[in-house]
């Protein structure tokens, strides 16, 4: 296979159109999302977006294990204590500021893109591969489908917009999920408003054929949208999802962490004693996940719960590179990813000792309104 980050194809359509292809090419490392992979897939969206004869956009990842498992936090980690002077408390925060500015511009254009956008989420889809996900105007899911927010194992929080659409779900299951990094299925997903559609995993290629098939030849976003949409009706398939995890608990999971605040929800979540095995892995990787990141889930969720997507991600631009310089972020990869030792040394024992000045360090912003690196988003139309 090739060795380019990320591939690109055209498909033909039957009445002269095309469907732009891109695939992420680094199944080893399960797709992670590098800045390259970042860089090429925006400047394709950019053309593709112009081209009056691209009537939709495929967004797929190689192998048979995952669409993508997240940001290249191992590149972000080196990047943090690999050159002279950044092992320091104020960590050199440059490619971070870099890799995370053009993530969020692209998670932000899929969720703004003038074409139909569709994602084949199929295995294991975390993090960063939300934030490509979630945008999409098509998000489908098979039974193999793995969703989750996993940063809080990392010494984050979750990022990519989900500031914004986490306050979407039912009351109290976006702060459960971001607190547990629990992992959702294709039936959560639909459930959830995550993902729109279930197919068949071994129907990919057959959907690709009915998408080449279709009549595209009104070109107004309305049109295409319908199109594209009448043909993945024809494969939808719920019946092949497993059974839903979040719905069935939902009275529950809301009685933990309702009308409370971070420390008792956590609290809440850790002393349950339900006897289910999804339960108990979410308070397994609550248990030893980061006190800071907890906070942060909460704090980020009350204050973007009636803000616009591009508010919330021009927040999290700035959460994230303060992460980077002087939250728990390395010692989180360090202990998950690079050393394997999985006993991190957060700066924090338990929740309720992070204090208000520790949030107020990481919550602000390293520019002003008018210098944010994303000021634009949100502001008339564009591209690119």
């Amino acid at each position: 296979m090739s060795e380019l980050p990320v591939l690109f194809d055209e498909l033909p359509t039957r009445d002269g159109g095309r469907i732009g292809m891109a695939v992420l090419n680094a199944p080893r490392a399960l797709n992670a999302l590098s800045l390259e992979m970042i860089h090429q897939l925006a400047d394709k969206l950019d053309a593709w977006a112009l081209d009056p004869e691209i009537v939709a956009v495929w967004l797929d990842g190689s192998g048979e294990k995952a669409f993508c498992a997240g940001g290249d936090v191992v590149a972000l980690y080196r990047s943090l204590i690999e050159q002279e002077g950044n092992a320091s408390a104020d960590r050199d925060s440059q490619f971070a500021e870099a890799y995370f500015t053009a993530e969020y511009r692209l998670d932000y254009h899929i969720h703004t893109y003038p074409k139909p956008v569709m994602v084949w989420g199929d295995g294991i889809v975390m993090g960063g591969g939300l934030g490509l996900m979630a945008g999409a105007s098509h998000r489908l899911v098979t039974e193999t489908t793995r969703i989750a927010m996993p940063e809080i194992t990392i010494g984050l929080y979750p990022d990519i917009g989900a500031s914004w659409f986490l306050n979407r779900m039912p009351p109290g299951i976006g702060a459960y999920l971001g607190l547990t990094g629990a992992q959702l299925n294709a039936r959560d997903a639909i459930d959830l408003g995550l993902a729109d559609h279930v197919v068949a995993r071994d129907q990919r290629q057959s959907l690709l054929e009915g998408l080449q098939e279709a009549s595209y030849a009104d070109r107004s976003a309305v049109a295409l949208r319908a199109a594209v949409q009448g043909v993945i009706d024809s494969f939808e398939r719920r019946d092949v999802a497993p059974d839903g995890q979040v719905m069935p608990h939902l009275d529950h999971l809301q009685a933990l962490v309702g009308q409370v605040d971070a420390a008792t929800a956590v609290a809440r979540i850790l002393a349950d004693g339900r006897d289910d095995d999804w339960l108990a892995a979410n308070r397994g990787r609550l248990e030893v996940g980061c006190p800071i990141s907890a906070r942060l889930v909460w704090a980020m969720l009350e204050r973007h719960a009636h803000t616009s997507l591009a508010d919330a991600f021009r927040d999290e631009l700035g959460l994230s590179v303060q992460c980077c310089r002087v939250g728990d972020f390395v010692e989180g990869v360090r202990a998950l990813l690079i050393d394997k030792d999985k006993h991190p040394r957060w700066r924090h024992a338990d929740v309720a000792q992070v204090s208000r000045d520790d949030l107020f360090e990481l919550m602000t912003s390293p520019w002003s309104s008018d210098a944010h690196p994303l000021r634009d988003l949100g502001v008339g139309h564009r591209i690119g």
